[in-house]
């Protein structure tokens, strides 16, 4: 009975990449720490060549700023080493990174493939036909309901006789009007005028002469 209610073990979605990841985190915290006690030890071993300097003892100051020196160098590699593996933790996840970009497009493609798939060229070409040619037959069906005559699209000309037309209306519209009966014009005159009399040349100069 218990094996049929027992539950399935989850799967682990911690890769190989990751486990190398954390094994190399690991080992670069254990190098700090021994970074550190080094540099303890080198503490103390200095703390002790002064003591044995100021004591007189000269030969175990020099064994012990000796063994500093190696320290020392110890520290160099170590360093070293702790660059190393930074660059590799981040070659990993970087390489990580690349992986998901590509399995991402490779997804994104599929999916591509599978909609060209569905709907290819010919199928879009058939459809834009089809419609094309429902909207012919729609037009055909308005014509016959409007009395057989399809509506008759006007011409340029008339347009633009019909457009003069509204620009000399209003034109019109737009003058003064000039009043008329206001005005005081002179009557006309209703007998017939008499000539003028006018004298001899002759007259004229006997007065002038006198």
């Amino acid at each position: 009975m218990g094996g049929l209610f027992s539950k399935k073990k989850p799967v682990s979605r911690v890769t190989e990449q990751d486990k190398a990841v954390l094994k190399l985190k690991q080992t670069r915290d254990k190098l700090k720490q021994y970074q550190k006690k080094i540099m303890v030890n080198q503490e103390k071993e200095r703390t002790l060549a002064k003591q044995c300097l100021d004591q007189g003892r000269k030969d175990k100051a020099l064994r012990l700023l000796k063994k500093k020196k190696f320290q020392d160098s110890l520290l160099e590699k170590t360093d070293v080493q702790l660059d190393n593996l930074e660059k590799m933790v981040q070659d990993i996840e970087f390489a990580q990174v690349e992986i998901q970009v590509v399995e991402g497009l490779k997804g994104g493609n599929e999916a591509l493939d599978a909609l060209h798939q569905i709907m290819s060229l010919d199928d879009v070409e058939k459809i834009m036909g089809d419609t094309e040619d429902a909207i012919a037959y729609q037009r055909e069906i308005d014509d016959l309901l409007a009395g057989g005559a399809g509506v008759e699209q006007p011409d340029d000309d008339e347009l633009l006789a019909e457009l003069g037309e509204i620009l000399g209306a209003e034109v019109e519209e737009q003058l003064p009007d000039v009043p008329v009966s206001d005005m005081d014009l002179p009557e006309a005159p209703t007998h017939e005028l008499e000539p003028e009399k006018t004298k001899p040349r002759q007259e004229e100069r006997t007065m002038v002469a006198s």
